[in-house]
């Protein structure tokens, strides 16, 4: 049974998000709607960061520190920043991780893969502060298609991998190929589905839609650490998680895949208001903590 908070998200998303969105005329347009700044974060502090050229944020709790965690925000790669999703940030920071969320560049001013290069650069940093198996590289949306993106670089270079990964609701493949883009185009709301296929271009500038650092579903995911995905079962990017846990599964990595019934897309953005989005919280911090277990544990 949805909380009665949730009717109030799903209401507000609707009238205020949702028919923008179908109505923005422009990438300024869409970034004017998306970029809203957050509410506090009680318990969490924030201060600017530079991690190996790349501008970004430092959260910090309260709570002894367990690990590093690298986040990567959503946007559709042209809008957001690490100031808009202080509400992930934060309640992962007063959840015990140290937490650097880089400001990357975006689209269209810097289409892809400056995206990546950006998130493989801070990645390196972030190794370079901590072992790999203290370290958590998370993000929702098209910031968790590329931390997908970002794991399929640092392997290509020869990067260890953290000891796990959280996505939420991540956009995984550019192509918009995923039949949940129509079926579920009524009950998703927040994402207007059109939209999704122009987010792609404007990103990718003509580069193919299904190159895996762009689209990481196309891409060979043997190696991967263990992923928890998250996602709703009404959003319009379900398939980009289903699809995503079953080529990540034949492939040999281990995935928890969490769906969650009546929620908008990232919801735990909302965490504020919804119960569900801290308890979606909860239990990602659980994953990272029994993961982090499992590096820590003699072989």
């Amino acid at each position: 049974m949805p909380s009665w908070q949730s009717y109030f998200v799903h209401a507000f998303l609707r009238l205020f998000v949702k028919r923008r969105l179908a109505g923005a005329a422009s990438a300024t347009d869409l970034r004017g709607i998306l970029g809203k700044p957050p509410p506090r974060v009680p318990g969490a502090s924030f201060a600017p960061g530079r991690m190996n050229g790349v501008e970004g944020e430092w959260v910090k709790g309260e709570a002894e520190t367990m690990a590093g965690m690298l986040y990567l925000h959503g946007g559709g790669y042209f809008t957001c920043s690490p100031r808009t999703h202080r509400p992930i940030t934060g309640a992962f920071a007063i959840r015990g991780f140290d937490v650097f969320a880089p400001e990357y560049r975006l689209a269209p001013e810097h289409p892809f893969p400056a995206a990546v290069e950006d998130a493989l650069a801070a990645y390196r940093a972030m190794l370079a502060r901590a072992p790999p198996e203290k370290l958590v590289i998370a993000g929702d949306s098209a910031g968790g298609g590329l931390t997908l993106a970002t794991l399929l670089a640092a392997r290509q270079h020869k990067l260890p991998m953290p000891c796990c990964a959280i996505l939420f609701s991540p956009w995984t493949d550019l192509a918009c190929t995923g039949a949940s883009l129509q079926t579920n185009a009524q009950s998703e709301s927040m994402l207007y589905a059109p939209r999704i296929t122009e987010g792609a271009a404007l990103y990718l500038a003509g580069a193919d839609p299904k190159h895996p650092l762009a689209s990481p579903l196309y891409g060979d995911l043997a190696g991967l650490p263990p992923l928890l995905i998250q996602v709703s079962e009404m959003e319009i990017l379900l398939d980009d998680s289903t699809r995503l846990a079953e080529r990540a599964r034949a492939a040999g990595v281990r995935v928890e895949l969490s769906r969650w019934p009546d929620m908008p897309h990232v919801w735990q953005v909302s965490q504020a208001l919804l119960p569900e989005a801290r308890k979606a919280l909860d239990e990602a911090a659980a994953f990272a903590s029994a993961a982090l277990a499992l590096q820590a544990a003699p072989a």
